[in-house]
């Protein structure tokens, strides 16, 4: 279980290395998925995702079905939506954080988020995730391009063929993964604590990411295996048209403000 790491120094502006931080294991991170089933099951933010995400999806892939030139980034982007989940899973820490209080659940109440003394690195934090986001797409957009060409597949069936069964695809897929592996160890490691941190302290966008990367150091094994959790979840999610995203998406979102209750001592 959760063992403190660093003495607490408690300061209105900590420097990151006085934000005090505990080594865990894997127990933590059950805990921490129970308590955020637990905070799914109590708030449906569900229907939130249901809402919101289904007809973003539908538009994307009439997009991609009606010009094939699309079909390239159809992977990146799908992969590329872990970089930017810390940013839309603001609002899950917000009701975690609230229920854990016992303060009002409401739509008024989560409005706080735009209100909180921290809001101006949370919107840094956001845009240097955008950014890393979009530096995926486009990298991943010219490894394609070097192995392809600029020659927009000819139809679904032909993208796979080549993807497939050519040795320029066995490339493109090797070298993407790896790529892809690294872009989201970054943002992994920038943001796993950076966010839910910000949520409860004015620390500064700098101090919440060096905190978040002296988490995953300290726990590496540990924040590891939650990667890797994190990764299957959605890869579960996305399998069934997207339906399990309702459900795999918010349950994250909750347990990772858990993680983070664990990981940094208050």
């Amino acid at each position: 279980m959760a063992r403190i790491h660093t003495a607490h120094n408690a300061h209105a502006r900590p420097s990151p290395e006085h934000i005090a931080i505990r080594r865990i294991d894997p127990a933590d991170l059950k805990d921490a998925l129970r308590e955020g089933f637990a905070d799914f099951w109590a708030t449906p933010t569900h229907l939130i995702f249901l809402g919101l995400l289904y007809p973003l999806l539908g538009i994307f892939f009439a997009r991609v079905m009606f010009g094939y030139n699309m079909l390239p980034l159809l992977f990146p982007l799908m992969s590329g939506f872990a970089l930017v989940g810390p940013i839309a899973a603001i609002g899950l820490y917000e009701i975690s954080r609230r229920r854990e209080r016992g303060m009002e659940m409401s739509w008024s109440g989560m409005a706080e988020v735009f209100r909180s003394p921290s809001i101006g690195s949370i919107v840094a934090l956001g845009i240097l995730l955008m950014v890393i986001f979009l530096a995926w797409l486009m990298t991943a957009q010219a490894l394609y391009q070097s192995l392809f060409g600029w020659r927009a597949p000819e139809s679904v069936g032909a993208f796979l063929a080549e993807v497939f069964n050519t040795s320029r695809g066995w490339w493109l897929i090797v070298a993407g993964n790896a790529i892809g592996f690294a872009f989201s160890a970054l943002v992994f490691c920038i943001s796993v604590i950076s966010f839910p941190l910000l949520l409860e302290r004015d620390v500064g966008a700098i101090p919440a990411i060096l905190t978040s990367i002296r988490a995953v150091a300290a726990n590496p094994g540990t924040m590891l295996l939650w990667a890797l959790i994190v990764a299957a979840a959605l890869i579960v999610g996305f399998i069934p048209l997207f339906i399990g995203l309702a459900i795999v998406l918010p349950v994250l979102g909750h347990a990772t403000w858990h993680l983070y209750r664990r990981v940094v001592e208050t």
